[in-house]
Parts: C-alpha cells; sequence; structure tokens
C-alpha cells in the first residue's frame, strides 16, 4: 500500500521574478542563502524600487509647486519653464555653442584630469607603500598639498599655464592625483601578508609579487580610489571652467548664473549630476567584471 506524502513534504518557496529581484524588493539567488544579513554588504540589494519612489516624489513636489505657485521663478524655475529651456538649449546650444558640445567639453577635460592623475598618481603610491626611501620623500609633499582644495591654487595655475586648456585639465589632475596615491598605498596596505610569503616560498621574484599578488589584491582599493577621484574632479569641474572658459557645463552654469537664468542652471546641474551618475554606475559594472574577487578574501 503506498502513502501520499505530498500533503507531508514541505512546499517550494516560488521563486521571485527576474523584475522583482531587479527592483531589488526580493532576494536574487545569492542573498537568499543568506541567514544573517544585518552587517553583511554583500546581503544588501539594489534597492532600485526605492530609488524610483525617491525620484519620482522630488518630481511630484516639483511639479505641485510649480502648479500651486509654490515657488519664485528667481529662486527656483518651474519645471515647464525648465523643459521649454531645455528644447530651446537643444535646438539653439548656449552661446553659438551646441549643448553637447559643452557636454562634451566638460566630460573630456574631467575624463583627462582623472587620467593623468591616476597614471602618475598610482605609481606613486605604490612607491610609498613598498619603499621606505618613496614613502619618505613623498610622505610630507602628500600630507602638505593634500589638504589644500584645488579651488585655493587656481590664481597659481593662471600663473604658470595660463587661460588656456592646460590649466583646466592640471587643475582636476591635481584633484585627482592625491586621492589616486593615498588610494594605492592604502591598496598596497590591504595586502595581507601570508599571500606574499606564500609568493616567495614559491620562489616568485619581487616583479612576481607585485604583479601577481600586491597589484591584484591593491586594485579593490585603486578602484575606490578611482570612483572617489571622479566625483571629486566633477565637483571641481565647474571651478576649473571658471578659469577664462567659454564652453563646458560649467562655464554655462556660471554665465547663466550672471544673467539670473536659474533655469539653465539646473538643466546644467542636473547634466553633470546624471552623466557622474552613469560614470559611476559604468565604473561599478566595471569592477565587478574586472575585480571579481573583491572581497572575497
Amino acid at each position: 500500500m503506498m502513502t501520499d506524502t505530498t500533503e507531508n513534504s514541505p512546499k517550494s518557496t516560488p521563486r521571485p521574478s527576474e523584475l522583482a529581484i531587479w527592483l531589488g524588493i526580493a532576494d536574487n539567488t545569492f542573498t537568499r542563502q543568506k541567514t544573517v544579513k544585518f552587517g553583511d554588504s554583500s546581503a544588501v540589494n539594489s534597492g532600485r524600487a526605492y530609488s524610483i519612489l525617491t525620484v519620482a516624489l522630488l518630481l511630484g513636489l516639483w511639479l505641485a509647486a510649480s502648479a500651486f505657485g509654490w515657488i519664485r521663478p528667481i529662486y527656483w524655475p518651474s519645471i515647464d519653464a525648465v523643459f521649454e529651456r531645455l528644447s530651446s538649449l537643444i535646438s539653439n546650444g548656449f552661446r553659438n555653442t551646441a549643448l553637447w558640445e559643452h557636454i562634451w567639453v566638460s566630460v573630456y577635460r574631467v575624463i583627462s584630469g582623472v587620467f593623468f592623475g591616476t597614471l602618475v598618481g598610482v605609481p606613486l603610491g605604490l612607491a610609498m607603500g613598498l619603499t621606505t626611501i618613496g614613502r619618505g620623500l613623498l610622505d610630507p609633499i602628500v600630507e602638505f598639498v593634500r589638504p589644500i582644495p584645488p579651488l585655493a591654487l587656481i590664481p597659481l595655475i593662471i600663473l604658470w599655464f595660463g587661460i588656456d586648456e592646460t590649466a583646466k585639465i592640471f587643475l582636476l589632475f591635481l584633484a585627482a592625483l592625491f586621492i589616486m596615491i593615498i588610494a594605492a598605498r592604502s591598496g598596497v596596505a590591504s595586502v595581507k601578508i601570508s599571500k606574499v610569503h606564500a609568493a616567495y616560498s614559491l620562489g616568485a621574484s619581487k616583479m612576481q609579487i607585485l604583479r601577481h599578488v600586491i597589484l591584484p589584491n591593491a586594485l579593490p582599493e585603486i578602484f575606490t580610489g578611482l570612483r572617489t577621484a571622479m566625483g571629486v574632479c566633477w565637483g571641481t569641474v565647474v571651478a576649473a571652467e571658471l578659469v577664462a572658459a567659454d564652453k563646458g557645463v560649467g562655464s554655462m552654469i556660471m554665465i547663466a548664473k550672471n544673467f539670473l537664468q536659474t533655469d539653465t542652471v539646473v538643466i546644467g546641474i542636473t547634466i553633470i549630476g546624471l552623466i557622474g551618475y552613469g560614470i559611476e554606475m559604468l565604473m561599478r559594472f566595471a569592477e565587478r567584471k574586472l575585480i571579481p574577487w573583491k572581497g572575497k578574501g
């Protein structure tokens, strides 16, 4: 006689939809395996649903404020005025320059500054973390110059480089340089000494230790510094474009401010924020693909 065990067997939990997982309101395959979630950053979902809710709430408040006249144009423009100005900027540009050209000039300056800051800063940071001479020579300079805001250096930069493109990129280079030095130095400090000893015991040379042990383990910290440098440079680009610039989103904001065009100012701020957010998302994706061992010991 066969017994029916269907009623006594535990019911399997239905798998959440891909949309619910993407929105972050349901656990994915990895986070469902977690028994303890609080305190484990890898168990935190994306939370995209709450991000969408936040953006929708802010837009709703802006729409309501515009509709009921709760805001004054000189302080904050209505949403209708912003979209009307955006349409005009797309069609006619700003001061005889297309909107996309202003955006590209700012992106080029920021990427150039971060690129050169990384190119110079990472080797210097590695030298500080790996050699006594490197730390002794560079530490006083780095710790003295690092707290100085890049804006304070604008007069000197104008005297050194004039008012052409080099001055703007050099200012952004300085903003990124010391962040990358500290990130690379911290990355070297985070390498577990047991891995270095294990590599030496297998007969690895110093260059092999650097290439196969130190650099892979320092890359997560370097990538974090890169993301921080990108954010700081986006915050500095407005100041960089104050140096006699007639192109760039920062320049567009400052010129519009002089004529009390708050709608153009809001558009410029939004463009900087959206591009910065897009670059951050791109770098997070690159980090997941290029450094899959991050956080796994």
